[in-house]
């Protein structure tokens, strides 16, 4: 579960890579209304591509089966969203008696949270906070500086000059 509020931004995960992130689609990618598919949230699959390009593996978790959820897969795929997993841990799991229903993530975007669903514009900030965004800036911006003084300073010392 994500938790909303100031004292999670100083526990944050920066590392992206290979995280699971488990998703709700009814009433968090899309507004509930089950067993159609609501109106695109705000934000939804732009956060989704984001976090997938940070290395995120994200996985469906949902109510629906069926046609229900292969509609649910073919609309977030036609939005450029492709699922690491599907109400699974990982895409080869075989669900049986022995393995727990519950998804192994290490976070879940729900619209059942306590408190709500707070928007994925809230969400982005949780998970990448603006100092990141900020410090992320700073470090290319330092870059394209330090490549400028090189181009006007920097000479390349010629062959027959030596």
């Amino acid at each position: 579960m994500v938790k909303f509020g100031r004292l999670y931004n100083l526990i944050m995960i920066i590392d992206f890579t290979n995280l699971r992130i488990a998703v709700d689609f009814d009433g968090t990618i899309v507004e509930h209304e089950y067993p159609e598919i609501g109106k695109e949230k705000l934000f939804a699959f732009q956060t989704l591509k984001e976090l997938e390009k940070m290395g995120a593996r994200l996985i469906l978790w949902t109510f629906r089966s069926g046609k229900e959820l292969n509609d649910a897969i073919d609309y977030c795929r036609k939005n450029g969203v492709e699922f690491y997993a599907v109400n699974k841990n990982y895409p080869e799991e075989i669900f049986d008696d022995t393995i727990s229903r519950k998804i192994d993530a290490d976070i879940y975007i729900d619209d059942k949270n306590l408190g709500g669903f707070p928007g994925w514009s809230e969400v982005w900030q949780i998970l990448v906070p603006f100092e990141l965004h900020q410090k992320e800036v700073e470090k290319r911006m330092a870059a394209i500086k330090s490549k400028k003084l090189k181009r006007l300073f920097w000479r390349k010392e010629r062959p027959d000059e030596e």
